[in-house]
């Protein structure tokens, strides 16, 4: 699962199968802006949730 761009922001998901928790880090031209956090079940998150959650950020912060 790589980065996700958009409209020069960097979206890289990490997660921990152990904990099943994970969090996406946001960047905006190269620069830390915050940390978007979530759970999951299974030996992966989802893509689509992960897209999911990516989309709703972009939108609620005008992205």
């Amino acid at each position: 699962m790589g980065a996700i761009e958009r409209n020069g922001y960097t979206f890289e998901p990490e997660f921990s199968v152990i904990r099943q928790n994970g969090a996406i880090h946001v960047y905006h031209h190269g620069k830390f802006v915050e940390e978007i956090r979530f759970e999951f079940n299974g030996e992966f998150p989802d893509h689509d949730e992960i897209e999911e959650l990516v989309n709703h950020y972009c939108f609620e912060h005008n992205i």
